[in-house]
């Protein structure tokens, strides 16, 4: 029996796992909160009507290699491998683009599509290639391409429409809510990566790469996790406020404290017990999820996060949360209530 198929079979299956097996619940709560925004729905119905699909797909053929039996056929067995292991319904295509970045990107809001940078796909290993695609995977069965690709097509008109103060501001406000969920999306999908692989060592290793870590050999793990522990406990209110006005425009968590939240999730309970079967079924989900629940899951996670930071800022926001926390729960129940009684 071969390596690759010795490493095949010992690799869990996971048939019918919800996406809430491994969303982290500020992804959950932050998608429910942007639905809220003042024309966000308007919005996306006209966002999505304005490009073709069919148009980005045709350009991913016409200028990237997709992969297939025939093309990347190593590529070909993770993708399907992850699909198969998150047991999706299909196999998303995957295009190979011309591009020196170490990146990937899920668009397309009816037929989903993963485009894998040549800079990724030549730093990687297999089993990093396995963590990132499944990854990628983990944004199509959440449901996360719809949101992705509307963020990406809103900063194209962002940037062509500056000259106009009020649509650019009313753009930029819903811009901003979404990169605010996508960075919690982007730590939701890296335990997929890490569901698919199984193997936390090649999810640091390709956390390392992001980072700067063109050889692995050459970092200290716990000292490179050091920098995540010195990141979050700065001890000065400047440096709070830095860290907010940076982390704000970006669209992806920082490489270091993305590397440490995985890892601490990798040695959690909560993944053991998806690892020997005792997770979520999609068949088991309400039909839509209430945005309380979500809400709430995500001020708790937020409140456990700021608890636990020494960063100054956090600690103020911690006490503020707790008071908006008691608050929303009295109203919500209230809500709850009037419900019942109907």
């Amino acid at each position: 029996m071969s390596e690759d198929v010795r490493r095949s079979s010992s690799r869990v299956r996971f048939p019918e796992i919800s996406p809430r097996a491994y969303e982290h619940p500020v992804d959950r709560g932050a998608l429910a909160t942007l639905r809220t925004v003042p024309g966000f729905p308007a919005v996306l119905k006209a966002v999505a009507g304005a490009w073709s699909e069919r148009g980005e797909r045709l350009m991913a053929l016409a200028s990237a290699i997709r992969v297939g039996p025939s093309q990347y056929p190593a590529l070909d067995r993770i993708r399907t491998d992850c699909a198969e292991t998150l047991d999706l319904d299909t196999v998303p295509s995957v295009f190979v683009a011309n591009n020196p970045a170490l990146g990937a990107v899920t668009i397309g809001m009816d037929e989903p599509f993963i485009v894998l940078n040549t800079g990724l796909v030549e730093a990687l290993d297999e089993e990093g290639l396995r963590f990132a695609i499944g990854h990628e995977m983990g944004h199509v069965l959440s449901g996360h391409a719809v949101y992705r690709t509307m963020l990406l097509r809103l900063i194209n008109i962002q940037n062509s429409m500056g000259w106009l103060p009020v649509g650019y501001w009313g753009i930029r406000a819903i811009i901003a809510a979404l990169l605010e969920w996508f960075r919690k999306a982007e730590l939701s999908c890296d335990r997929a990566g890490l569901l698919c692989g199984q193997d936390p060592s090649a999810a640091l290793r390709v956390h390392l790469m992001l980072a700067g870590g063109i050889d692995p050999s050459q970092v200290d793990i716990p000292s490179f996790l050091q920098q995540a522990r010195e990141y979050e406990s700065v001890e000065d209110i400047r440096d709070s406020l830095l860290k907010l006005k940076y982390v704000t425009d970006m669209s992806h968590p920082l490489a270091v404290v993305r590397a440490a939240q995985l890892q601490k999730w990798a040695a959690s309970e909560e993944y053991r017990a998806i690892l020997a079967g005792d997770y979520p079924r999609r068949d088991e989900d309400e039909p839509t999820s209430t945005w309380s629940a979500d809400v709430k899951g995500a001020a708790r996670s937020y409140k456990e996060s700021w608890s636990a930071s020494a960063d100054p800022l956090a600690k103020v926001l911690g006490t503020v949360g707790e008071a908006v926390s008691g608050v929303a729960d009295k109203v919500l129940n209230k809500f709850s209530s009037k419900e019942d009684g109907q």
